[in-house]
């Protein structure tokens, strides 16, 4: 059967991506019968032509690394929070054809810190200073903090940093990561740097009551930082549950179906995970 309506994720590399397993879930659930959700191996440079090249029956894209500020340039409009944060992981078709980004990151990590027990108006950790940790300052201004502590490797980052804290309205306070350890007594801490690079932390942290831990990995699970939250009463979301949370967002804005089924979309994906 030739698909009526499609959707798909772009990134390289890309042949790990759960979103199809999401997507495609949501569809059957949703009785959405001709729609298809699939994916493409792009780099940033092949974007343009892809988008371009895509007839009226894509209703929209996930975006990941490393396409998301692309994706921003690309877009005929863009919500203020893509804007804000400098990147996009959603285009959505419009009626005229044109495409709209979005930051779905940031109100699925909103989400999953408030699934997890975060208080209004948090005192916020973020540890790094790539494109996730943007979404992170974006979360927690929407969550009411005035002031992040962002702690990063290099000094640098902090000033990559800066274009978004401005716009976002948000006071950065700036920690060198040798005293990271220190900046765990905030209310949320947000972990969003590579495989392997908070894991000496887990031995040195004193975690405290009313403390939430996003650590935005997934693969392996849990991360010994995640492990040591864990075994200390913290509650824990994981990278896993971002990918749920933004894609539910996705879901809606492509087919219009609110609210997206979203248990079968988990039960989907918490498969596909655990098969792998």
């Amino acid at each position: 059967m030739v698909p009526s309506r499609r959707a798909a994720v772009c990134g390289k590399p890309i042949a790990h991506s759960l979103s199809p397993v999401i997507h495609n879930a949501g569809y059957a659930a949703a009785g959405l019968s001709g729609w298809v959700y699939s994916s493409f191996e792009c780099a940033e440079p092949q974007l343009a032509v892809l988008v371009d090249g895509l007839g009226p029956e894509w209703a929209g894209l996930s975006l990941t690394m490393p396409l998301k500020e692309e994706a921003l340039r690309l877009a005929a409009a863009a919500t203020p929070v893509a804007v804000a944060t400098g990147a996009a992981n959603t285009l959505v078709r419009r009626d005229d054809g044109t495409w709209q980004a979005d930051n779905t990151d940031v109100a699925g990590m909103v989400r999953v810190l408030r699934d997890a027990g975060l208080k209004p108006a948090p005192s916020v950790t973020v540890l790094g200073g790539g494109g996730t940790a943007r979404a992170a300052l974006a979360a927690a201004a929407q969550l009411g903090a005035s002031a992040v502590t962002v702690v990063t490797r290099r000094p640098a980052a902090l000033e990559e940093l800066a274009p978004a804290a401005a716009a976002l309205g948000i006071t950065m306070i700036g920690t060198p990561w040798p005293r990271a350890a220190e900046t765990f007594q905030a209310d949320a801490v947000i972990s969003t740097v590579p495989k392997g690079a908070a894991d000496t932390l887990a031995g040195e942290v004193t975690w405290r009551d009313g403390t939430v831990l996003f650590d935005a990995i997934y693969d392996p699970w849990p991360t010994p930082l995640a492990a040591s939250a864990e075994a200390h009463g913290v509650p824990v979301a994981s990278g896993l549950d971002l990918l749920l949370a933004q894609a539910l967002s996705q879901f809606e804005q492509f087919t219009g179906v609110v609210p997206a089924p979203e248990e079968a979309m988990r039960a989907a994906l918490l498969a596909a995970a655990a098969a792998r």
